[in-house]
């Protein structure tokens, strides 16, 4: 199996500062590179727990999950799309993977308005069936095709349009934040996964991920040598 760009992500503080190399698309081998901090600074932890857990961005948590994936995407970004039917993988194989979904919309207005809708999906339970939809449109998105995503998803279109409204101050804080955490982590596009400690700067194949998920579990604090 090819060696995984990851880089250990504790302490975080070498990450924060941008000390990097970070590439952006399909996983190479060459990109490797790992941070020299022994161990974790009370800041990193924080951040890390932020990065990880926030009440507004959709996620799938099952019960007893010991492993963390956070993945930085866009709807219209080709590799997310390459990306997403191996998340999809992993979840259903795994049982004790959490998966946090952090929408980076980085392609233009077409792609916020898709992550502004995905994420108002989930006051009606639909965001796992709404994300897969938009995943799998093909070409650029317009507000058609959006809509066109969602009742593929059986997303109810007033409801979604009247959470846009009542949810907007807390849509629009999650996608500062989104944007604020790629920025810290020194992300120059999507996709991007942290995992556990770890961040994969770029897409990676469902046995790339399994890796990546056992390494976490194997180094939760992400000292591991690579």
């Amino acid at each position: 199996m090819k060696k995984l760009p990851i880089v250990a992500g504790i302490g975080m503080a070498a990450l924060l500062a941008g000390g990097v190399a970070l590439w952006s698309g399909e996983a190479d081998p060459a990109q490797a590179r790992q941070s020299s901090s022994d161990t974790p600074s009370a800041d990193a932890l924080r951040i890390r727990s932020q990065i990880q857990n926030d009440p507004v961005a959709p996620a799938i948590v099952p019960q007893g999950y010991d492993v963390t994936v956070v993945v930085f995407s866009d709807y219209q970004c080709p590799f997310c799309r390459k990306l997403h039917p191996s998340l999809e993988a992993l979840v259903n194989q795994d049982p004790k993977v959490k998966l946090v979904f952090r929408d980076w919309p980085v392609f233009g207005a077409a792609s916020t308005e898709a992550a502004r809708a995905a994420i108002a999906s989930k006051w009606q339970g639909k965001h796992a069936a709404f994300n897969d939809a938009l995943m799998k449109t093909t070409g650029k998105l317009s507000s058609a095709s959006i809509r066109s995503a969602a009742a593929k998803a059986g997303v109810d279109w007033t409801k979604l349009q009247a959470d846009l409204t009542a949810h907007k101050a807390e849509i629009d804080g999650v996608l500062d934040r989104n944007g604020r955490y790629a920025a810290m982590l020194g992300l120059q596009g999507t996709p991007a996964m942290l995992i556990g400690p770890y961040l994969i700067p770029g897409g990676t194949d469902l046995g790339g991920l399994r890796e990546a998920v056992a390494l976490a579990r194997r180094d939760p604090n992400g000292t591991a040598s690579q």
